[in-house]
């Protein structure tokens, strides 16, 4: 198994958890899955007011092609949402091994 891992983590008030859950579920996810860059997605919550969404990328290129092609306006549809109310962290994993789903 190889690939990468693109994980997006995001801070905000818990009072603005169900909104954020909403736009994530309902909006985002789904509009970063149509852009044909990657394979599948995992949104989590660690507590309230605290998640992450972790995005399968099968290669370097289909990360790139995100980045390059769909990010600056999938970020400016988050940032017209959530603005100033969020942190938001970005890392790129790389996959060395996996085991089961």
């Amino acid at each position: 198994m190889s690939g990468l891992a693109y994980e997006v983590g995001v801070s905000l008030e818990p009072a603005r958890g169900e909104a954020f859950e909403e736009f994530m579920r309902g909006h985002h996810v789904p509009a970063v899955l149509a852009s044909g860059c990657f394979s599948g997605a995992h949104f989590e919550r660690l507590a309230p007011g605290e998640y992450r969404t972790r995005y399968a990328a099968a290669t370097p290129g289909d990360l790139e092609r995100y980045l390059a092609d769909h990010a600056p306006r999938l970020r400016g549809d988050f940032a017209a949402s959530f603005g100033d109310a969020a942190r938001v962290t970005r890392e790129t994993w790389e996959t060395l091994e996996g085991w089961g789903r």
